[in-house]
């Protein structure tokens, strides 16, 4: 189960090339996030069998998305999911901050250039200060490439922890986000789908677990960007 909690501009539907009916708006609203039997019939269905709530399909439509509402969705898809990923927008937004409230991993994502490496530092800092996740907490480099003058060695001096996977930068990615094809699911052996097997295995270090609808689990994920 994947959430999009870019909540304005939420890109989860083009990447999996989905045409969702319902979207992030629509489930929040009480009489269907409440409900689990109702709130399945406004999930969309990907072609792996993976479930997922789309982004608003404008910024307008996001208006209504609060963080009491977002609570009780997560708390709902919790109870019926094996597994519920979140795809939040940078930053600590109140959306993003109801996310974090409910997860039990967090993966931090961000790029090898000074200011990514920076705004991780005090996403990090923040962190700390709200005693969240400590040894659960899982943080990626995206598109590493040494060639920009940092070195990993560097970034974790910089961010005061250890770097725990990195994604190199890779021509299949940008086809992937174009085909609507996921790199996992293409099946590929390039170094990048490598990577991305690692990061799932942080997680699933057996057979990953299948979409569908699950009752009564308890693990969930939260990541950022």
């Amino acid at each position: 189960m994947i959430v999009d909690l870019d909540v304005q501009f939420g890109d989860v539907a083009s990447a999996l090339n989905l045409s969702p009916e319902y979207t992030l708006p629509d489930t929040v609203q009480a009489s269907v996030s409440r409900d689990s039997m109702v709130l399945k019939t406004f999930l969309t269905l990907h072609s792996t069998g993976l479930y997922a709530i789309c982004g608003a399909p404008d910024p307008a439509s996001a208006d209504g998305v609060t963080a009491d509402s977002l609570s009780q969705l997560i708390e709902t898809l919790a109870g019926e999911f094996r597994w519920v990923v979140i795809d939040t927008a940078p930053g600590m937004t109140p959306h993003t901050l109801t996310a974090l409230d409910h997860s039990n991993e967090l993966v931090l994502v961000a790029s090898m250039d000074v200011p990514a490496v920076r705004g991780l530092r005090k996403e990090l800092d923040t962190l700390q200060d709200l005693r969240l996740f400590g040894d659960h907490r899982h943080i990626v480099l995206n598109f590493e490439d040494r060639s920009g003058g940092l070195t990993i060695g560097d970034i974790e001096t910089a961010i005061g922890s250890k770097v725990d996977i990195t994604l190199p930068r890779s021509k299949t990615v940008t086809a992937s986000v174009n085909r609507g094809i996921p790199l996992l699911q293409a099946g590929g052996r390039d170094p990048m789908t490598k990577q991305l097997r690692k990061l799932v295995e942080r997680f699933a270090p057996a057979t990953p677990a299948q979409g569908g609808w699950r009752r009564r689990a308890k693990h969930r994920v939260e990541k950022t960007a």
